[in-house]
C-alpha cells in the first residue's frame, strides 16, 4: 500500500465506455479511489452499490469516485448497467495501476494462498496527495466511512 502524504502515481485507464482518464484529469478534486477484486461479486457488489447511492454526497463535497479492478471494459458496462451505477469504472487488465498503487498481493482465501487485488481506498486531495490509505476495508462500510473522511 502506498503511504500517506506521498503524489499518486498518474495513471491513463478506459473507464466502461470506453473513455480514457487519467488522474491528472481531476487535480483541484478531491479523488477516492478504490481498487476491488471484480465485478458482479457479492462484496464488490455492495461496495459500488453503496458508493453509487451516496455519489451526490461525494460530488457535493467536491470530490469524483472511481473505481478500479482488472476487469474488462466490457464487464465494467455490464457491471454498471446492471446496478445503474452513478460513478466511473477504470478497467486495468494488465494491472499497470493496480501494481503501481501496490494493491496486487499474496491473498489467503480459506488456506488457498493466490495472488489478487487487495480491496483498498485511497483519499487523494486537489494537489494528488494520499491523504488517506486503507487496506483493511469492509465492503459495504467503505462508501459511508469514506464520506466521513471528507
Amino acid at each position: 500500500m502506498l503511504e500517506t502524504g506521498t503524489k499518486a502515481p498518474d495513471f491513463e485507464l478506459p473507464d466502461q465506455n470506453g473513455e480514457m482518464h487519467r488522474l491528472s484529469d481531476y487535480a483541484g478534486k478531491k479523488v477516492v479511489l478504490y481498487f476491488y477484486p471484480k465485478d458482479n461479486t457479492p462484496g464488490c457488489t455492495k461496495q459500488a452499490c453503496g458508493f453509487s447511492e451516496r455519489y451526490p454526497q461525494f460530488t457535493e463535497k467536491g470530490a469524483v469516485v472511481l473505481g478500479v479492478s482488472k476487469d474488462t471494459v466490457a464487464s465494467h458496462k455490464k457491471f454498471e448497467e446492471k446496478y445503474g451505477l452513478a460513478f466511473t469504472l477504470l478497467a486495468d487488465p494488465e494491472r499497470k495501476v493496480i501494481e503501481a498503487y501496490d494493491v496486487w498481493k499474496e491473498k489467503n482465501n480459506y488456506g488457498k494462498v493466490s495472488m489478487g487485488v487487495v480491496r483498498t481506498t485511497y483519499l487523494i486531495d486537489e494537489k494528488g496527495i494520499i491523504v488517506k490509505a486503507n487496506d483493511k476495508v469492509k465492503a459495504a462500510d467503505d462508501p459511508e466511512k469514506m464520506l466521513g473522511e471528507l
